[in-house]
């Protein structure tokens, strides 16, 4: 007897020892795991490290829709969670699931909370992180938007433009960086101007590998060279030479997805819809005015 009867038949015993463990595994894949026990334990190919100053906050759940939370808090540890990776942003909206075990047979055990991390702070040497169940989900607005603008994704399920099409992508080396933000580039890059503009920037190598950031700007200044502006600082140092991805752009308009995309069949915007101002529309008052269809 095992998994949740094996410990329930050891809670029954009334002499327990159970320890509670946590996964964590980033959107890139990284995988973590934890224990508030005084010794490692194995089990599902993970090892839940201790020492780590992991500890949860008491479960709140409910059997209705209502969304359960916890908060998790832990130490900055350089062998674990570290300060420059939740800087980084690397465990934005990470997946965790909870189990309770007997840690003289981790084989009995029980998944108590599944769910992604919400907002985490730091300071001190310690770190704080919202735990959000599944039921946040249902939180999120549903529905279509009818607006002229296309409403999809680039490359998205309803998008359906293959990312990968030779033209729309390409690795480049910066030749120098302002404040991981603005990236120059020489004038070799085979692309008209604005081509990556509301497109994505990743980078490949260094520090900030696998980060991204949405492009603001794409322009070539005085000098011939390519400067390409972000929104935001990616979160991680990007030094010249560094190799990013830099993917082509879509303002959402029909003509863009019509030209330079050739994917108008995906469109998902309403580009004849009424704009607001049709409600201010009155008939004309000239006085040729008959009433009849002009040819």
């Amino acid at each position: 007897m095992s998994g949740v009867e094996g410990l329930d038949a050891h809670l029954a015993t009334g002499t327990t020892g159970v320890a509670r463990c946590w996964k964590l595994t980033r959107a890139d894949g990284v995988s973590y795991g934890f224990t508030d026990h005084d010794r490692d334990l194995s089990f599902d190919g993970v090892t839940f490290r201790a020492g780590t100053g992991l500890s949860a906050a008491a479960l709140s759940q409910t059997t209705g829709l209502a969304v359960d939370n916890t908060e998790g808090v832990g130490a900055l540890s350089d062998a674990a969670v570290t300060e420059e990776d939740i800087k980084a942003g690397r465990f934005d909206g990470a997946r965790i699931e909870a189990w309770l075990v007997q840690w003289a047979a981790p084989e009995n055990r029980a998944l108590t909370f599944r769910g992604t991390l919400g907002e985490i702070s730091r300071g001190e040497g310690a770190f704080t992180a919202e735990l959000r169940g599944l039921s946040e989900a249902l939180n999120r607005p549903q529905g279509r938007v009818y607006q002229r603008a296309c409403s999809a994704v680039l490359g998205d399920a309803a998008c359906r433009f293959d990312l990968s099409t030779p033209g729309y992508g390409t690795e480049a080396a910066p030749i120098a960086v302002e404040n991981a933000r603005v990236f120059t580039f020489d004038g070799a890059l085979p692309f008209e101007p604005r081509w990556f503009e509301r497109g994505l920037l990743r980078v490949q190598d260094g520090p900030g590998a696998g980060l991204s950031g949405a492009i603001k700007r794409d322009r070539l200044d005085e000098d011939g060279n390519r400067r390409v502006e972000l929104w935001d600082s990616l979160r991680a140092e990007v030094t010249p030479g560094t190799p990013l991805r830099l993917t082509a752009g879509c303002d959402k308009r029909m003509e863009t997805c019509k030209l330079k995309f050739a994917n108008l069949l995906n469109f998902r915007g309403f580009p004849d819809i009424p704009g607001e101002d049709w409600m201010a529309a009155h008939p004309s008052r000239r006085s040729d005015s008959f009433g009849g269809s002009r040819r």
